[in-house]
């Protein structure tokens, strides 16, 4: 998962990939949504997997699951931020030593915004995790921590030179029995002399064999080109064999731009390979999705092959939330760079404040995962007052649209290119329990409603058309959620909270 280098390079592989398509069978994903490069961990008959959660907070979601096809959201590994990371909070790696689980995670150093490989421990596999701050900088980064065990001695595998004038490689170093310090030297192992990308390492031993999987190309983005590549040696270190027909996955008729997994095997000892791809109908609008291949070998060559996880449930993810009890469900996350929400819930409302930063021009948004493209939700904004309260379509802080009521007026703005705009409006008679609703469409365009007065949801006259097209980031999907723009002496209350995702 290199997105610093791919935003300085932008690789593309058209020649030998338009043509190449993967064995893998058109087939839902197994963790829908934004979920990008994925770890995965067995204990006992359950799975862990933990992935990629760039600005949002809480940081890297973990779901379990107990077949690899139905996952529940269960926890974060930081619930808060750690003090010496500002952001991009990328591809966490699952290990276990003993009875302690590890995160290996790559985040940029406050300090100087050097990407680095930080590590955090536990007793349990899916809360409680305790950082440990960096375990290594190499020079201007250092991204896509993996762990390998050989015999007896551990290691960690990571891609280095993505920012240097010079081909990638992916190093090893030796690591202490513990896990939390580097031991030697760094060695070599494998060097993207083609110059199309070298990533997101997952190592297997199967035989004679050691067999490295690297994702190639462009991770991110409507461009992406981004496939799964395997070398091998017998020989951990190497040098290492480049496979004939690489990629081994790319894309099929639903899913494109396939990367960064990493393995397990289950208890008949089957192996399957957690990953993630762009759906070709919903691309950057709902991010690259959580998906599992099992890995077949070819008897003679001794090469592999991917074929589709069977009976992978087909949903339609909604989110209903009535904001019963206290706790606020897990599903809400924020961009933690540029506002600092304060949540409280309580018979069946959700209280939302905070402050932001100077340049914050769209305020606090607590927003979900996305599923598709289209899209309808809608809340009951239940208190009145003169701050804006309602819904958000959140890109960044600079790339966000939405609905809302102030005073006595529904809303329609917009932020672009760090400027706020009305996009239209009208007012109402009372301005309490006024619902509001977005929906998009194909073409992503938004559409806005009202509720209020007893009349039912009428739309929102515009002044402008809005479209939801500059909204996608490069590394992340946009989400929709709930939106407070105002002093933080003051705040919204939200009742009812409904989405569903077509």
């Amino acid at each position: 998962m290199n997105y610093t280098f791919l935003k300085k390079a932008f690789i593309m592989l058209c020649a030998p990939l338009c043509a190449a398509t993967s064995l893998v069978a058109q087939i839902p994903a197994a963790i829908p949504g934004d979920y990008a490069d994925p770890s995965v961990l067995r204990v006992g008959s359950t799975y862990y997997s933990v992935a990629t959660s760039s600005e949002w907070a809480p940081h890297y979601p973990i779901y379990l699951s107990k077949n690899l096809k139905d996952w529940k959201l269960t926890g974060y590994v930081f619930n808060k931020t750690p003090d010496w990371i500002s952001g991009s909070f990328w591809a966490p790696e699952y290990y276990k030593i003993n009875d302690t689980y590890y995160i290996y995670y790559t985040a940029r150093r406050k300090s100087d915004g050097i990407s680095c490989i930080g590590v955090a421990t536990s007793k349990y596999p899916d809360r409680e995790f305790k950082d440990h701050g960096i375990l290594l900088s190499f020079g201007k980064e250092v991204i896509d921590a993996f762990l390998f065990k050989d015999k007896d001695q551990l290691y960690i595998t990571f891609k280095a030179y993505g920012l240097d004038d010079r081909p990638i490689e992916i190093l090893g170093s030796k690591i202490s029995a513990d896990g939390l310090k580097l031991e030697g030297e760094p060695f070599s192992m494998l060097k993207d002399t083609e110059r199309i990308g070298l990533e997101g390492q997952s190592i297997l031993k199967r035989g004679k064999y050691y067999y490295i999987f690297y994702s190639a190309g462009n991770c991110c983005g409507i461009d992406c080109s981004y496939n799964i590549r395997v070398a091998r040696s017998t020989n951990f270190k190497g040098p290492y064999e480049l496979y004939s027909n690489n990629p081994v996955l790319f894309q099929n008729d639903k899913w494109k731009c396939m990367g960064h997994g990493t393995f397990v095997n289950d208890a008949a000892g089957k192996y399957y390979y957690i990953h993630h791809g762009y759906s070709k109908e919903n691309t950057v609008f709902a991010g690259r999705e959580g998906l599992v291949s099992q890995v077949d070998w070819d008897s003679k060559s001794g090469w592999p092959a991917f074929k589709a996880l069977s009976d992978v449930p087909a949903v339609t993810p909604s989110i209903t939330d009535t904001f019963a009890g206290t706790a606020t469900a897990k599903y809400w996350q924020w961009d933690f760079r540029h506002a600092m929400p304060q949540i409280s819930q309580a018979n069946g409302k959700l209280s939302l404040s905070g402050t932001i930063t100077q340049d914050n021009k769209t305020g606090i948004v607590l927003a979900i995962r996305p599923y598709s493209a289209v899209f309808e939700a809608s809340v009951t904004v239940v208190n009145s007052n003169n701050e804006l309260k309602g819904l958000a379509y959140y890109g960044d802080v600079n790339a966000a649209l939405g609905i809302g009521i102030k005073g006595d007026s529904i809303v329609c703005w917009s932020v672009r290119d760090g400027k706020w705009e009305k996009a239209g409006g009208v007012k109402v008679a009372q301005p309490q329990n006024v619902g509001v609703q977005i929906k998009t469409d194909a073409n992503h365009n938004c559409t806005f409603y009202y509720n209020a007065d007893g009349k039912g949801w009428l739309a929102v006259p515009l002044t402008q058309t809005l479209s939801t097209g500059y909204l996608p980031q490069w590394d992340r999907s946009p989400r929709v959620g709930l939106h407070y723009k105002g002093e933080p002496t003051d705040k919204a209350e939200f009742a009812d909270f409904k989405s569903e995702f077509k």
